[in-house]
């Protein structure tokens, strides 16, 4: 897939990097609603996912349920935290099997691999048939997060990001990068083009868990945060333009 048009690509448009995985939060594919998938978003989100591995790029996605169901907040209303995490897994599922469905109205070829086993509906996990589908020019979309409970989907992508040997983990998010304080509450707040894991579990910058910084940080697996709402910014940062914020070990 998506290869033919690579070879004849000048070192201008060449992308930056040649594997990623993209953290999409389920809230993102709200658009302006309250409940559930926007379709024009998903459209959108899924057309700029064809551009990418029209450049050649092999690209992973990972996709939040909290659109559906929160299990943190299912857990703090009274559920049982374990019960209300695998709600959330399974909403995951449907935000990964809506997601293979827009990118294959254009086209392209989409596997949704789940930590969790419901191989009536997706794949199970299995990290080297992950990396085949990528090598083949598939768009991978992991679900169920870690298959684990008290495990965040911020931390489901740094793992499986490590585990497929991403070149980069792009973080989506409503703001252009990383502030140095919450830019809606605080206008003053200046954005970083690059900064360090350190400082950014030392300062409690509002990016991603502890957990999966420490990962990426631990793994030297770069960080780069963009705002999702902003249309043609992921494959303006693919192509290696100065988009949102770059997060480095060093």
């Amino acid at each position: 897939m998506a290869t033919e048009g690579t070879a004849s690509m000048s070192e201008n448009t060449r992308p930056r990097y040649s594997r990623i995985l993209v953290k999409l939060s389920g809230e993102a594919l709200m658009g302006k609603a309250d409940y559930g998938i926007d379709p024009a978003v998903l459209k959108r989100i899924a057309g700029e996912i064809q551009e990418i591995t029209q450049m050649g790029v092999q690209v992973a996605v990972v996709i939040g349920g909290g659109n559906i169901f929160r299990g943190a907040g299912l857990a703090r209303a009274g559920m049982d935290r374990v019960t209300a995490d695998h709600m959330g897994m399974l909403a995951t599922v449907m935000n990964a099997l809506a997601m293979q469905d827009a990118l294959e109205s254009l086209g392209l070829y989409a596997r949704v691999m789940s930590a969790i086993r419901i191989n009536q509906v997706c794949e199970d996990y299995i990290r080297r048939r992950a990396i085949r589908h990528l090598e083949k020019g598939r768009v991978v979309i992991f679900a169920a997060g870690t298959g684990n409970p008290f495990f965040t989907t911020d931390t489901a992508a740094s793992l499986r990001a490590i585990e497929i040997g991403a070149d980069v983990l792009i973080k989506a998010t409503k703001v252009n990068g990383v502030f140095s304080d919450d830019p809606v509450r605080n206008p003053a707040a200046t954005r970083y083009e690059r900064i360090t894991f350190d400082k950014v579990l030392a300062d409690r910058l509002n990016v991603m868990d502890a957990t999966a910084i420490v990962m990426c940080r631990d793994n030297r697996l770069p960080l780069q945060v963009f705002n999702l709402n902003n249309s043609g910014d992921l494959t303006r940062l693919v192509r290696g333009e100065d988009v949102g914020t770059i997060v480095t070990y060093e």
